[in-house]
């Protein structure tokens, strides 16, 4: 791989770790892990605030981590791959193994 490429790709694993840097995303990954989700439906999981939901996975849309597809009234959030949802699930058990 060429320096540029290399640079390149170091650039976009940073802006991808910095989409997932936030807690609540962190959890958003994880229900969507899971499977195919409304927003309805990972407020109700969460039990977070809905405007608060759609801020979060706004983000992850725009970073590629997520993709929505409209089902009638809802849209329906689901991860762009399984990357992702090792990506988070790592991370996660990087920190509950922690000493």
């Amino acid at each position: 791989m060429l320096a540029e490429e290399r640079t390149a790709a170091y650039r976009a694993a940073g802006e991808l770790l910095r989409a997932l840097a936030a807690p609540m995303r962190v959890a958003i990954v994880t229900e969507l892990a899971a499977g195919e989700r409304c927003v309805h439906e990972i407020v109700d999981s969460l039990g977070a605030p809905q405007p608060l939901v759609s801020q979060h996975l706004r983000i992850l849309r725009g970073a590629g981590v997520v993709r929505g597809q409209r089902r009638g009234r809802e849209i329906a959030y689901s991860l762009i791959d399984d990357h992702i949802a090792h990506i988070v699930a790592d991370a996660v058990h990087h920190v509950q193994e922690a000493p």
